[in-house]
């Protein structure tokens, strides 16, 4: 068994706006040295499938590495320090399933499959005010979608939470390491905790109860199951930001992608099912998350042993172009067998809980986008987002045949 750090590594420079801009280059000469890790600054990358696959389902041995990201600014002492620590997304064991459980059932194929309705109309509203304009940036179109379908689960109105979306893409930016952003971090997440506090003290004393809204189902378990203030502001904050983030991105990297392939684009306005088969592979192709673990305990693998205190980065967006594991892995290919499985959704316990959500909305969006965005062509410069965190495009201008 070889220590990892004895390993002659390639370093990947993944907090870099180069890498974050075209990561292959990168890649194909960190494989000259290993198949499937690197190194980078604060750790290790893995972006080889079956590694990532193996290594993400070691729960007991490792969790995400959201604590080690308030070391890493030295925000112990604040309160989005407890929030990092106690949100559903970093913790384990029985309160982890506690918390998980509450949220579930909003989460399932089946209502996943009921919200379509909803999604179509959300898209279509959206589509009614910006198509006409034949001209725009995706990103700031798609970026009203995915959380005005979430805040239509949590049976509320999606208006109020538009003006805190700078909020969320800043929560989001602490996964990039940049200790400058601190103050807005902070600045950033006490917004979103107010906002929070309003929105349940609103629902909580008006008394009335909606059997489909998923806060109110919440603030019941609250009364009912132990669920503490803190527990249900949290949930409501990472709902938010599961809901607006990663899907608002991989949208609009669906619609970069298919500006290469129109016929696939035509195709997708003729037929949702297709874009079923767009989105799978846009998936495996180009994922848009890097989740992170941090070892608990010593893990030996592949004749390589890890220390305990380890951080890992999966680069997801990586390891779906994995040559060992795809035939002609960086060709964007719809009637792809998906076999094996990609990582986009991650795996073992912290597995995104919106998965089905997210791929019935991304489906129908880019469906109803494809039949009201005709010959869509650059219209501009693009723009990449900081790799590590959230990828994907921070500017994608348009043009159009409305």
């Amino acid at each position: 068994m070889q220590a990892v750090s004895e390993l002659d590594l390639a370093t990947l420079p993944v907090e870099t706006q180069a890498f974050a801009d075209n990561p292959v280059p990168y890649l194909e000469a960190a494989k000259e040295k290993h198949p499937w890790l690197a190194k980078f600054s604060k750790g290790y990358v893995v972006y080889g499938l079956q590694p990532a696959r193996d290594l993400l389902y070691m729960d007991q041995q490792m969790g995400p590495h959201f604590k080690g990201l308030v070391e890493h600014f030295g925000a112990e002492n604040t309160e989005w320090a407890r929030f990092m620590g106690d949100q559903l997304a970093t913790i384990s064991g029985e309160r982890h399933d506690r918390l998980r459980a509450n949220v579930a059932l909003a989460f399932t194929p089946r209502r996943a499959n009921a919200t379509r309705p909803l999604m179509r109309e959300v898209i279509g509203k959206l589509l009614d005010e910006w198509a006409p304009k034949g001209e725009f940036d995706f990103c700031e179109f798609a970026s009203l979608f995915p959380i005005t379908v979430m805040c239509g689960l949590l049976g509320m109105s999606a208006e109020p939470v538009h003006g805190i979306r700078k909020a969320l893409d800043t929560q989001m930016s602490c996964m990039t390491l940049n200790r400058d952003l601190l103050p807005d971090i902070l600045d950033a997440y006490q917004v979103l905790r107010d906002f929070a506090a309003s929105v349940i003290e609103e629902r909580e004393s008006s008394g009335k109860f909606d059997e489909d809204s998923l806060l109110d189902a919440l603030i019941a378990s609250k009364k009912s199951d132990g669920m503490d203030a803190n527990e249900l502001s949290d949930l409501v904050i990472s709902l938010w930001l599961a809901g607006y983030d990663t899907s608002k991105n991989m949208l609009t990297m669906a619609l970069y992608t298919l500006l290469e392939h129109p016929d696939m684009y035509r195709r997708c306005a003729e037929e949702v099912d297709y874009c079923g088969k767009v989105i799978e592979e846009m998936l495996r192709h180009t994922s848009v998350v890097s989740p992170s673990r941090t070892l608990f305990s010593p893990v030996d693998y592949a004749g390589i042993h890890f220390p305990t205190g380890t951080y890992i980065s999966f680069a997801l967006s990586l390891t779906g172009r994995d040559a060992q594991a795809y035939p002609n892995p960086l060709d964007f290919d719809p009637e792809r067998e998906q076999k094996p499985r990609h990582l986009a959704f991650g795996r073992g316990t912290h597995i995104c809980l919106g998965q089905y959500l997210a791929r019935a909305q991304l489906e129908e969006g880019l469906h109803l986008v494809a039949q009201r965005i005709h010959a869509p062509k650059l219209a501009g410069e693009v723009t990449w987002r900081p790799f590590l965190g959230a990828w994907g495009l921070n500017s994608l201008p348009i043009k159009f045949e409305a």
